[in-house]
């Protein structure tokens, strides 16, 4: 009888080693993750996922109704709350759109930016889709502050090590104003304090439309613009802004209002060219010369002081 029992052991035994290796094998083969709520609710847990689908379509779907359902592992569950539905999705080249119902404004913040941050992050890794826009009702998603969050990519939420997602950050920026005639960029460095799941494009936009903090100078970017998106592909920035970036200051020459964006985006190590767009259309001109189908180099020659030096060099 003892023997047959320590033969029974030794069995339940091996089973249980192919069984892990089973497990380890698929979580190998596993090609994507599914990103799902911590225990604590404060940040995201990976788990991996084989996907049945192929097609880009096919494999949106599938990841869609994936985080609308709590993972087996009751450790763990997903970032969209019950009563938030997603009404549609829609593909545009690279581009994957998705519509949620109006309850998804119920959401504390930080519970919102989690969300967000596991369906980005989920949804990014399929090869074919490389930025993401949330719309809620038929309106662009907008945060706390009423600002719209535009395009977001697999940049956009920043995770750091044994912290929350929304951690505090603190990083320098340089940032090109344009001087109090207008006819020139003055520069600022400092350092700003951010959540790291804001993407450093919209950072440096965002306090270029505040303006100066010194005093000297100011805003470029026409009063009354707000940001769509930024996102960088490949070097090139793209910068989608809504149509108040058509309101015309004629104070501030067109050059400036261009490369205060350009020159400031160029600052970022993974930016080398910026397009800008209005409304997510690149025909027609900026006032009367500056194309928005082309795409612009870092130009620091309408920086303060940089003409008399040229003229002293000459």
């Amino acid at each position: 009888m003892k023997f047959k029992s320590k033969i029974k052991v030794l069995f339940l035994a091996a089973a249980l080693l192919l069984l892990c290796g089973c497990r380890s094998e698929k979580e190998e083969k596993a090609k994507y993750q599914i990103y799902y709520l911590n225990e604590e609710k404060t940040g995201l847990h990976a788990m991996g996922y084989s996907a049945k689908e192929k097609g880009t379509k096919g494999l949106v779907r599938e990841f869609l109704k994936k985080l609308s359902v709590n993972p087996k592992d009751v450790e763990y569950r997903k970032a969209l709350p019950d009563n938030v539905e997603i009404v549609k999705s829609k593909i545009e080249g690279d581009q994957l759109s998705i519509w949620f119902d109006t309850d998804y404004y119920g959401m504390a913040a930080s519970e919102e930016v989690l969300c967000r941050a596991s369906i980005v992050k989920t949804l990014i890794q399929i090869p074919e889709i490389s930025c993401i826009s949330f719309f809620v009702g038929d309106a662009p998603l907008v945060d706390a502050k009423d600002n719209v969050v535009g395009l977001m990519t697999g940049e956009s939420f920043v995770e750091n090590p044994g912290e929350q997602i929304n951690a505090i950050q603190t990083v320098p920026i340089t940032l090109y104003f344009s001087n109090d005639s207008g006819d020139g960029l003055m520069v600022e460095t400092y350092k700003v304090h951010y959540n790291s799941n804001i993407s450093m494009e919209k950072l440096v936009i965002e306090h270029l439309l505040e303006g100066p903090k010194r005093g000297k100078g100011k805003s470029a970017i026409p009063e009354g613009t707000n940001l769509l998106g930024a996102t960088t592909v490949d070097g090139v920035c793209y910068v989608n802004f809504d149509s108040g970036f058509l309101n015309q200051n004629y104070k501030i020459q067109e050059p400036i209002v261009i490369y205060s964006i350009v020159d400031s985006l160029s600052e970022l190590s993974t930016v080398s060219r910026v397009q800008i767009s209005v409304n997510g259309s690149t025909k027609g001109v900026y006032r009367d010369s500056y194309k928005l189908d082309k795409v612009y180099d870092r130009n620091l020659d309408y920086l303060d002081g940089s003409k008399e030096e040229k003229k002293k060099g000459e």
